[in-house]
């Protein structure tokens, strides 16, 4: 079941969880899902779904698409928090992205400098040298980190080919604590097999991952939309606020969306 796409290479601005007002760029196709995981709790659905549209903007039609709609919310006096990055996959798979990266702190200088700038990554791309040199240059680089379990990562992230837990960590482990690091907590059954990654075991792995990172910033979630695995449960807020406290005892800041 796909869920919900971006039919535009620039949507909103919306107002994020997490990031404040927000305005998205969307550099995969408008009608499918492109990313290198296929999460089961993915609000685009899955990379199967829709796959009739795989074309991809380029460099030239990004940079168009966001100076003009960048130029409009100025004229209008429109407030912006963040430009995010993210959209209907994996942003860093854009085979232009490091080059988009640049323009976009261009436009940012120009038009809100004030404004940051986000990229939401599933952090599978990140041994890419010019894909990490990209994330160092912006102001929040959010990192996926959903479970240091193999087999759990399989069922929930769904990687394309083989991805272990522990290389994630060594390469998000290179930023030096200059990045965010993202986690969704749910719990649910997917092909026959229970997917939990709250239980005690899968927290303590994670929080001993967080310490050696040593993060600015973890954000925990839950499901808040609909989700291609529909049996597939939203924790409560008090529980998350429980697992931020124990981030909290490492000396990391925490953010908890309810």
């Amino acid at each position: 079941m796909s869920t919900v796409l971006f039919h535009e290479i620039v949507f909103g601005p919306i107002h994020s969880r997490r990031l404040g007002v927000s305005l998205g760029v969307n550099l995969l196709p408008l009608n499918g899902k492109w990313c290198s995981y296929d999460c089961i709790y993915c609000e685009c659905g899955y990379n199967d779904d829709n796959r009739e549209d795989r074309k991809i903007y380029n460099r030239q039609e990004v940079y168009t698409a966001l100076r003009n709609k960048l130029t409009q919310m100025r004229q209008e006096n429109s407030p912006l928090d963040v430009i995010t990055f993210a959209g209907n996959g994996e942003p860093t798979l854009h085979p232009e992205f490091a080059q988009i990266i640049d323009d976009t702190i261009a436009l940012r200088n120009e038009l809100y400098p004030s404004a940051h700038i986000t990229v939401l990554t599933n952090s599978t791309r990140l041994e890419d040298e010019g894909v990490f040199n990209a994330l160092c240059k912006i102001d929040n680089n959010c990192l996926k980190l959903d479970t240091m379990v193999a087999d759990t990562m399989q069922l929930l992230n769904v990687p394309a080919g083989h991805c272990d837990p522990e290389r994630v960590v060594r390469a998000i482990e290179k930023f030096n604590g200059r990045c965010i690091v993202q986690t969704m907590f749910t719990r649910g059954q997917h092909d026959g097999h229970r997917v939990d990654n709250t239980t005690e075991e899968e927290i303590a792995l994670w929080l001993e991952a967080i310490a050696r990172i040593r993060p600015r910033q973890v954000q925990i979630y839950s499901i808040d939309r609909k989700t291609p695995e529909q049996s597939l449960e939203k924790v409560p807020v008090e529980e998350l606020r429980a697992i931020g406290e124990r981030v909290k005892a490492l000396g990391i800041d925490i953010n908890v969306a309810g």
